[in-house]
């Protein structure tokens, strides 16, 4: 089995704005980031797709199929009350604790990277259970998720995992053989 993680493409949103579950559209780029996906990957013969319930998600995952299943819990960190605040206009007392240990530390209204990943790795394991008899699986979906699914299966601790770097549009190729889950 072949599971393809693959990050939405650019978000149309002016930097240094924090967002995780706004439901954004794309920037005018996106037809020509789909093409480059399309180009540089073999996609053919997909099984099933899975996506991130958002538009920046499901956009980029109706390319691959119309037949796509969507789940909340492929949504992208929730930042609470920091969503579509600027990184800089949030308060010192609140980025502070979070940035001292954003594993742990939630979000005011929001949650830890750690409850992300959780949730990530759980829906990651479901759909691999579900779909043992298909060869291509696409998931559409955040950094954040896609981060905290190859910490688990490269043993890199949740700390560490943000060396992990994840472009717009980026894929991901994990192959599952004999039960065990490699990323090639």
């Amino acid at each position: 089995m072949e599971i393809y993680l693959i990050r939405h493409t650019t978000p149309a949103i002016e930097k240094g704005i924090c967002y995780g579950q706004v439901n954004l559209d794309l920037a005018q780029s996106f037809e020509n980031e789909v093409a480059k996906i399309l180009k540089t990957n073999n996609l053919n013969n997909i099984s099933k797709v899975y996506s991130s319930p958002l538009k920046r998600c499901t956009k980029l995952a109706l390319k691959f199929s119309k037949n796509l299943e969507t789940d909340s819990r492929l949504m992208e960190l929730s930042f609470g009350d920091w969503e579509l605040k600027k990184w800089d206009d949030i308060p010192k007392s609140e980025i502070d604790p979070w940035m001292n240990d954003f594993v742990n530390v939630k979000v005011p209204n929001g949650e830890s990277y750690i409850q992300l990943a959780e949730r990530a790795n759980d829906v990651f394991t479901e759909i691999i259970k579900k779909n043992t008899n298909s060869k291509k699986i696409i998931i559409v979906t955040h950094s954040g998720i896609i981060r905290s699914i190859i910490a688990k299966i490269t043993n890199v601790s949740l700390i560490n995992s943000f060396d992990i770097k994840i472009e717009y549009g980026q894929l991901f190729k994990i192959k599952k053989q004999n039960n065990i889950l490699k990323l090639t």
